[in-house]
């Protein structure tokens, strides 16, 4: 006896992908950048050195005096052996005033003052004397004046080019699946039964 069955028989399904690449591209622009550095201003100021010579007292000191200190010096000198002369000679006149006085004989005495003339001693002197000449001396001055200017930049930047094209995938059905059942060996059955 042939027991009934049931057969099955099934497809499967087939799937076609269609896969295109996405594109991506990227462009960058350089950027630009600007610098200008205006130069550094420089001032100097110089004050020059100076330097005095007073060769006056050695000039002097060697009788080479200017004429106008010459008649100073003369006037001044002739002025106080004129006032030397006048009290001599009043201290002159006051001796012989006391002439009758017994104990002093004033007329020789004043003789011999005035003949006697005192001896110079010999001595070496320099002429010009020592340190006649005076100097002086001014240093030399050096100013400056920096001005710098601080550097100017300008920078443009441009953003990055972003070009993109999507992929795109395709499914597509190639073979549908199919499930197909049969039953066998089934007991025949009458009509009206």
């Amino acid at each position: 006896m042939k027991l009934p069955q049931i057969r099955l028989e099934s497809e499967m399904g087939k799937i076609a992908v269609y896969l295109t690449q996405g594109k991506h591209s990227m462009h960058h622009v350089q950027p630009l950048l600007e610098i200008e550095q205006p130069p550094a201003e420089l001032e100097i100021e110089r004050t020059s050195a100076k330097l005095t010579i007073d060769q006056t007292k050695a000039w002097e000191d060697m009788n080479l005096k200017h004429v106008f200190r010459s008649i100073e010096e003369n006037t001044d000198h002739a002025q106080q052996e004129y006032r030397k002369g006048v009290a001599r000679r009043v201290d002159e006149g006051d001796e012989m005033m006391k002439i009758e006085d017994k104990n002093s004989n004033p007329i020789p005495e004043i003789a011999k003052r005035n003949i006697a003339r005192p001896l110079r001693t010999p001595n070496i002197t320099f002429i010009p004397s020592f340190f006649s000449v005076k100097m002086s001396y001014e240093k030399a001055k050096l100013d400056y004046n920096w001005k710098v200017h601080q550097p100017r930049f300008e920078a443009r930047f441009e953003s990055p080019v972003i070009e993109y094209e999507p992929g795109e995938v395709i499914v597509e059905m190639v073979r549908r699946p199919s499930l197909k059942i049969d039953v066998v060996n089934l007991p025949k059955r009458r009509l009206g039964e």
